[in-house]
């Protein structure tokens, strides 16, 4: 009779870890975001964004616009702390008269922007990336964190576009062009991204696999990849020597002054 009780209280310890298990499972799986804490200065305390807008209101009057700015903590007992979730507790840089090394500044370093984007800290790490580990280039060069959805050209009074936020760097792919490679439309990002890939220049496809995407109608039933409109001929051959973009052919992909074909 002890046996069995003892048999029975083990299966029921059993079934409450399995369920306490799976309890925890399933608030992972369904939690709509990763909960983070602001970063830490050590001896500072949170001020609250009413003490930054004394000296940041050129930030601050525009903060309500911004994506970031669901990250703000407020209601019973809470400071509203949307400025030091990212740039940790302001009181030593309230005391100081503000400066250097009293506060976080994600300009010189990614890690505060990494405590939430985890994903874009593994990309950054793939082998062709923008160098933002490296210090060379800073998430904020393409983001803006204090207005609208974050990225850099893409507010309601920015007439240039996305693609401005690339092309100040890339200035050899801004043109204009008289061919215009339609792609560009779109964005820089349907083919390339600027996280980082595990393909050469941060290209989210390799080979002729990225220009396929688009151009869907060019493989046949057998296999073969006809181009050229009227004049259309099998180009498979011509891709064991290279991509679409090299081996002579398309290689002004971005576009053209010459040749409605994008050729050089």
């Amino acid at each position: 009779m002890h046996a069995l009780r003892k048999h029975t209280l083990r299966t029921w310890l059993i079934i409450a870890g399995l369920s306490a298990w799976g309890l925890l499972v399933v608030s992972c799986v369904t939690a709509d975001r990763t909960v983070v804490a602001p970063p830490q200065i050590a001896g500072a305390k949170f001020v609250g964004t009413k003490q930054c807008a004394q000296c940041h209101t050129e930030v601050t009057d525009r903060f309500a616009t911004a994506s970031h700015a669901k990250l703000v903590a407020t209601g019973a007992g809470t400071l509203d702390t949307g400025c030091e979730n990212c740039h940790g507790p302001g009181s030593l840089h309230v005391k100081a008269g503000g400066g250097a090394g009293t506060i976080i500044n994600p300009k010189k370093s990614p890690e505060s922007c990494f405590q939430c984007h985890l994903d874009k800290r593994g990309q950054f790490s793939l082998p062709h990336s923008h160098p933002v580990l490296a210090g060379k280039v800073s998430c904020s060069d393409c983001h803006d964190p204090h207005a609208g959805s974050a990225v850099r050209g893409t507010s309601a009074a920015d007439l240039a576009g996305e693609n401005e936020t690339c092309t100040r760097c890339h200035t050899a792919q801004k043109g204009p062009f008289v061919f215009e490679h339609s792609a560009l439309r779109e964005g820089c990002t349907v083919c390339h991204n600027p996280h980082g890939t595990v393909n050469a220049k941060m290209l989210v496809a390799r080979d002729a696999n990225l220009c396929l995407r688009c151009h869907l109608e060019t493989p046949t039933a057998r296999g073969q990849i006809m181009a050229g409109g009227g004049t259309a001929e099998d180009h498979a051959s011509r891709l064991i020597q290279g991509t679409c973009w090299s081996a002579g052919c398309h290689e002004a992909v971005h576009g053209s002054n010459t040749n409605n074909h994008f050729r050089r």
